[in-house]
This record gives structure tokens, C-alpha cells and sequence, in this order.
């Protein structure tokens, strides 16, 4: 079985905000959070996925969920390349 490691984005009244998950099923999780039924974090938000990487086991999946979770120049990054590509989309 393949699991994911996610990165969410919202937009709040001033600021972007993210989250850092793991799951066996995106498309599911991203559902489950948009429902506010996801974790207590995300409840009353609209989320998009704007980054996610396969792993092969639950266990390489946790490790680098951990790492991207303390790693804020790393998501950072993500969120600046998501958000000019954006811009330039619309």
C-alpha cells in the first residue's frame, strides 16, 4: 500500500496558511478536510493540495511527514512556487 505526504493551503482574512498530513487516499483526506471532518486544525476551511510525494511504507511516510511538519523554510518554499505559479495562471 502507498502513502502520501501532503501539504495544504488556505487562504485566512491577511495570510496563507498550510498544513502538513499523511494518508493512503488524497483525494478522500482532502474531502474529509473541506467537510471539516479532517483534523481539528483544518475545520471551517477550504484546503487545496499543493504538494504531495508517494512513499512506499507508513513508516518512510511518518518520518517525512515529521520532517516537513518542523521543516518551515521547506514548506515556504512549496508555498512561494504554488502561489507564483498561480498568479501567473490567472
Amino acid at each position: 500500500m502507498n502513502y502520501y505526504v501532503y501539504l495544504l493551503l488556505t487562504k485566512s482574512i491577511k495570510k496563507h496558511i498550510s498544513y502538513v498530513g499523511y494518508t493512503s487516499n488524497l483525494n478522500n483526506r482532502l474531502k474529509k478536510h473541506n467537510n471539516s471532518s479532517g483534523a481539528k486544525f483544518t475545520k471551517g476551511r477550504k484546503w487545496k493540495i499543493i504538494y504531495s510525494k508517494k512513499y512506499s511504507s507508513k513508516s518512510k511516510a511518518l518520518r517525512e511527514e515529521y520532517k516537513l511538519k518542523k521543516d518551515y523554510k521547506k514548506r515556504k518554499i512549496i508555498k512561494q512556487n504554488y502561489l507564483l505559479q498561480y498568479e501567473k495562471a490567472t
